[in-house]
């Protein structure tokens, strides 16, 4: 079964929208769009009826609901319906809302214990909260922000694919249609979380004819029928819009 993105223009290029229950990969420089596309994912199947959680691990959840509130998604009625949840599991593992966010809040869900104040949190404790929201909420829908903060748990390169993989495979199992967003600039260098993910999409945001330009790019996605070229990004009031091929 595929599900909708919500984005316009995107799932037309990948047969009508991700296949469910699976694991992609959004990557993308700064500024290319990746928390927007995510968020809109998010929203849209929230307002269909399917729980999504955004788990952060570099961002306040305060900020991100700010920002995309800037859009007309309905990001903070579906936090108030509890339809669309934010969880903080960045290094001080405070997960939940923070206190700034008042009467639209989820509730705090506390698992074992948390590391240190400074500690980056490991796959398998990141898995963990996350398991234990999806199973509390019933989520049909994730993000995790970011793959990146991950990785560098252990300064051992065959250590860290071994982590990210036995992560990856672990949350194929949770029942969830899940977005990886990953820092990752260059879609030639190849990482652990590609070639684990069901899908690889690559936002990019560079100079074009002396113009800043945002495009979109389907690496890889299985079971779909897709080309690689470049399609050009847009923004309007309602978030993200895929527009035609770049020449």
């Amino acid at each position: 079964m595929r599900i909708g993105t919500g984005i316009d223009g995107f799932d037309e290029i990948v047969q009508g929208g991700l296949l469910s229950e699976r694991v992609y990969l959004v990557s993308g420089p700064p500024g290319s769009g990746k928390t927007t596309f995510c968020v809109q994912y998010l929203a849209h199947g929230a307002t269909h009826g399917d729980v999504g959680l955004y788990v952060s691990l570099v961002e306040s959840p305060q900020n991100i609901i700010d920002d995309m509130s800037n859009y007309a998604m309905n990001v903070i009625p579906l936090v108030k319906m509890n339809k669309l949840l934010f969880a903080d599991l960045g290094p001080r593992m405070e997960y939940g809302f923070i206190d700034d966010l008042n009467d639209y809040v989820t509730p705090e869900y506390e698992v074992g214990n948390s590391p240190g104040e400074h500690e980056a949190p490991s796959p398998a404790t990141v898995f963990k909260e996350i398991a234990a929201y999806v199973a509390e909420y019933e989520v049909k829908r994730l993000v995790i922000d970011s793959v990146s903060a991950i990785r560098f748990t252990t300064k051992d390169p065959s250590l860290q694919e071994k982590e990210m993989s036995r992560f990856i495979r672990n949350l194929k199992k949770l029942g969830c249609t899940t977005i990886l967003i990953s820092e990752m600039t260059d879609p030639t260098a190849y990482s652990t979380e590609q070639f684990a993910s069901h899908g690889v999409i690559f936002l990019h945001n560079f100079l074009y004819d002396k113009t800043m330009t945002r495009a979109i790019q389907v690496i890889k996605m299985r079971g779909t029928k897709h080309d690689c070229n470049l399609r050009g990004v847009h923004f309007t009031e309602k978030g993200m819009e895929v527009q035609g091929l770049l020449e």
